[in-house]
């Protein structure tokens, strides 16, 4: 074997080395594309498996994401974030100035109120 002459040229392993080659980045590029695919639609899911009222605004938002990013992630936030519950919770502390560990609202007199 000379210096010159290249491994793997013009026999039956070069043709097998591109048929591995061509598999393996077909297998990686398909992996990719369904890898983006499962993190893209997890606030689908996400709105889905906690009954989320706004399941089509997240849709919605999800697809929008693909054209323009920073929509996923008002998707995200609006399938993770309970809007209800903190609106609730914002208006219990403003009627009665605070709650208690157990999101109870506390009367002036230091007392849970019914």
């Amino acid at each position: 074997m000379s210096l010159v002459s290249l491994p793997f040229v013009e026999s039956g392993a070069d043709i097998g080395l591109h048929v591995v080659a061509t598999v393996v980045l077909v297998g990686s590029l398909v992996a990719i594309c369904i890898a983006f695919w499962k993190l893209h639609e997890l606030p689908i899911h996400k709105a889905h498996s906690s009954g989320h009222h706004q399941i089509g605004l997240i849709t919605i938002l999800t697809w929008i994401g693909f054209v323009w990013h920073w929509v996923w992630v008002l998707a995200i936030i609006a399938a993770f974030l309970d809007v209800e519950g903190a609106i609730i919770r914002v208006r219990d502390i403003w009627r009665h100035g605070s709650l208690d560990k157990a999101g109870n609202p506390i009367t002036k007199e230091g007392k849970e109120s019914c």
